[in-house]
């Protein structure tokens, strides 16, 4: 069978069970339109392959459409963004209709409208979503509690700077797979930029190099918000011979002069830039 996407995260399917959308495509028990759960953690790893390692990660209030339970593991895909592995069961809940995102680095949710609040609840990063259910004053309820409605965003209402966004994880620790303002990679801080920005945006930075933008033409000058690629890496342009990027020199989101980035990258062996890219 041919036509389905050769790469399996982006293949919702194992030998027992595929999305209805390969019907015809790959060879399945059955095809399933799955069910949608919303994730009930501030992070939950995602996994290709039971006990294997983490790909990616998702976080509270996104939606993984389940397509097989199977020993405490739930195999689908995450509809933000396509990305097909297994998550925790457990980590999952009904699903929840979110209408805001968390648009600054961190925010703690309590169980009433007070500052001195002594009942918290989740520990939420940037790009959990909630849903707001009301407004008391400076706070807004939601489905965790209490949130400074400073904190949040519409998710009708996106952001027009994703430079400005990733520069809120400034500082934010360099952690392989993960996406969260508790620990992310590279692909990592251009995707939660990118979805703040309402612009979809896939997973790993190959993935973003084949799907993002319009490629910059030979002497075409960066500006700021086109993404540089290596293999392997992205950053993102911040502004003149100023790049922006999660990278593992110095484990942490951070800025880096171009130039000195360029003659790095290349001197410790991952070679020259691929592409560079502009969004829009």
């Amino acid at each position: 069978m041919s036509g389905a996407p050769a790469d399996p995260r982006e293949r919702p399917a194992n030998a027992r069970v595929a999305h209805v959308s390969l019907e015809g495509l790959v060879a399945a028990e059955r095809f399933s339109e799955g069910t949608a759960q919303s994730v009930a953690r501030p992070r939950l790893e995602l996994v290709a392959r039971p006990g294997g390692p983490r790909e990616r990660e998702l976080l509270f209030g996104e939606t993984f459409r389940v397509l097989e339970e199977r020993d405490g593991l739930a195999f689908g895909f995450g509809e933000k963004d396509g990305y097909v592995g297994h998550v925790e069961a457990a980590g999952l809940a009904a699903p929840v209709e979110a209408t805001h995102i968390v648009a600054v680095r961190m925010t703690q949710a309590l169980g009433a409208p007070a500052f001195k609040s002594m009942e918290d609840g989740p520990l939420l990063g940037l790009g959990a979503r909630l849903r707001v259910t009301g407004r008391e004053g400076r706070w807004c309820a939601t489905n965790v509690g209490y949130v400074p409605a400073n904190h949040l965003r519409p998710l009708d209402d996106p952001e027009r700077d994703p430079v400005a966004v990733a520069e809120r994880l400034l500082g934010t620790p360099y952690c392989w797979g993960r996406n969260s303002a508790l620990g992310l990679d590279c692909s990592g801080l251009v995707q939660a930029a990118c979805t703040a920005c309402g612009i979809a945006c896939p997973g790993d930075s190959d993935q973003q190099e084949r799907r993002l933008g319009r490629a910059l033409r030979q002497g075409e000058p960066a500006q700021r918000g086109d993404l540089l690629f290596w293999k392997g890496h992205v950053a993102w342009a911040a502004g003149p011979g100023l790049l922006l990027h999660a990278n593992a020199h110095h484990m942490a989101v951070a800025y880096e002069p171009m130039n000195e980035a360029l003659a790095r990258i290349e001197a410790q062996g991952d070679g020259p830039v691929t592409s560079r890219r502009r969004l829009g």
